[in-house]
């Protein structure tokens, strides 16, 4: 009797695969979900139809004014701040997060009296008080301690509207990325610390080439939220008579009273700025985190392939 022969493995047919994936699989649209969908489509809606129908938006008001000398150098003005602040910020961040993780003990001390001083006082205050410093300080001078001063200015004439404003937004925004700028420090894995050192890396060689573009993916978010907080912040400026972009609408309603169309003008440009903001941020998110991102798995058809 013969026996049958047995199927080779390099002939033996391939087993199908089943027609319904299961990693393809999706879960069914809940009801609730179905709910909130309509409620949102009809609440943009009416939103879409308010801004529109209202004639007291005034929107020819909102054009007239929206490319106005005025208000195109206010929004200069507060994207001039807004960079300006934010660079003194990330500087004095860095400094004091360097302090704060240093083993010299005077600087941590130093470091975290500038923070506890600076998150506790409200911005408004801060900005009211460098702007009034030569109340306290008529002059500032260079010298000696208690000895006869080198150079000295008037305070009145050193401390513009403009000055006041750099220094109360910069030194706000430095106490809060100190955090910002320590967490991504830290964020650093040890043992690429060790692997510069091992190959004769100095320490700041390695701070630069090493640790900080590998603490950027953790650093940026955050600071970009911080970029957007200062566009929004530069508002309170204001208060202090500097020619932003919220004191330049105000200076038009106040002579023509047509609050709300302002207003509008303002709102607007800030909606554009802080998109360009957020398209920036995004840019640069993906740039450092380049290598860490997720993919999506492959399909069954590809890894049995």
């Amino acid at each position: 009797m013969s026996s049958m022969p047995l199927p080779s493995p390099l002939t033996a047919p391939a087993t199908p695969l089943c027609a319904d994936d299961v990693s393809r699989a999706r879960y069914p649209v809940s009801p609730a979900r179905r709910a909130a969908s309509i409620a949102l489509i009809l609440v943009a809606a009416w939103l879409a139809w308010f801004l529109v129908s209202n004639p007291r938006f005034e929107w020819p008001v909102v054009w007239k004014y929206l490319f106005a000398p005025a208000v195109l150098e206010g929004l200069g003005v507060t994207l001039a701040l807004t960079v300006i602040g934010m660079v003194g910020g990330i500087i004095m961040g860095t400094i004091a997060a360097l302090l704060l993780m240093s083993d010299y003990k005077p600087g941590r001390w130093a470091a975290n009296t500038y923070l506890w001083a600076f998150r506790a006082t409200p911005l408004m205050i801060q900005l009211l008080f460098w702007y009034n410093l030569a109340y306290l300080l008529p002059t500032i001078s260079i010298g000696l301690p208690f000895g006869d001063p080198w150079i000295e200015w008037r305070t009145i004439e050193l401390i513009s509207p403009f000055t006041a404003a750099v220094l109360g937004l910069s030194l706000a925004e430095g106490a809060y990325m100190a955090e910002i700028m320590r967490a991504g420090l830290l964020s650093v894995d040890q043992r690429q610390h060790d692997a510069a050192k091992a190959i004769g890396m100095s320490p700041r060689q390695a701070f630069f080439r090493i640790i900080v573009p590998q603490a950027m993916r953790f650093i940026i978010p955050p600071t970009g939220n911080q970029v957007i907080s200062m566009a929004k912040a530069t508002a309170l400026v204001s208060v202090i008579a500097m020619n932003d972009l919220l004191f330049a609408v105000q200076a038009i309603y106040n002579r023509t009273y047509e609050i709300v169309p302002l207003l509008m003008v303002a709102v607007f440009w800030y909606l554009v700025v802080i998109t360009c903001l957020y398209a920036v941020q995004s840019r640069l998110e993906k740039h450092y985190s380049r290598g860490h991102q997720r993919t999506a798995p492959a399909p069954a058809e590809a890894a049995t392939a």
